[in-house]
């Protein structure tokens, strides 16, 4: 039976991912942060860890709580969006500090203690990590400073996989614009369900190769540039 990970899959597309991963009939281990979240999930069917990406001190007991376990799919979904300020107004320290907390360092410190259990998948395809970015983390395409914190953060987590993947080489690790998903996020006027956004991601991850590994793609499969 496949084992998959979900960090962050008390709503949105991590929920979404966490339901279609059972339908397929596998086992689940998701997190969240707060008791109505754990029981949500309790509820679907899966097994639950609580976890803050955002507090380091709560990302630091994850290994023990996974202790034992081999991963086949893993999903780091937790993420925070952001005031859409431009670059003509500085962001403040305060948030600062929860965007990059939540974006960048939980997912830095996550790596190291998830990513030698997906080395370890049973899984004959091997393990895969796939982590939601945004296209609005493109370097080389980027249409302009609005939201330009939330953009920093998205560029900073495709670069800490990209660089990742190298320690790891038993793992293949994707990057993921989830498209515009009709989530809290994304508002309901977005033309993407979460499902379909979901369906889209699971099947990518599955059908990756050793030359994705490190690669940005969007939830239809479709490769990105523009790093």
């Amino acid at each position: 039976m496949t084992t998959t990970l979900i960090i962050g899959a008390s709503r949105g597309i991590g929920h979404e991912l966490a339901r279609q991963s059972l339908t397929a009939g596998e086992r689940v281990i998701a997190t969240a942060r707060d008791d109505a979240g754990l029981q949500a999930l309790q509820a679907m069917g899966c097994q639950t860890l609580r976890l803050d990406v955002a507090e380091p001190a709560s990302v630091s007991g994850l290994a023990w709580q996974l202790d034992g376990e081999r991963i086949d799919r893993a999903w780091y979904v937790a993420g925070v969006m952001c005031a859409r300020t431009d670059a003509q107004q500085p962001p403040t320290r305060e948030m600062f500090d929860r965007v990059m907390h939540a974006n960048v360092l939980g997912a830095m410190q996550v790596i190291p203690q998830v990513a030698p259990l997906v080395e370890d998948s049973r899984d004959a395809g091997g393990g895969r990590f796939g982590f939601l970015s945004s296209a609005m983390g493109q370097i080389g395409t980027v249409p302009g400073s609005g939201a330009w914190l939330y953009r920093v953060s998205k560029a900073a987590l495709n670069m800490a996989v990209a660089s990742a993947r190298h320690a790891y080489p038993r793992a293949l690790f994707l990057c993921f614009h989830p498209g515009w998903v009709q989530t809290d996020m994304g508002g309901q006027q977005a033309p993407v369900s979460v499902s379909d956004s979901a369906a889209g991601l699971r099947a990518t991850l599955a059908a990756a190769q050793a030359a994705d590994n490190g690669g940005f793609f969007n939830h239809d499969g479709t490769r990105l540039s523009g790093w």
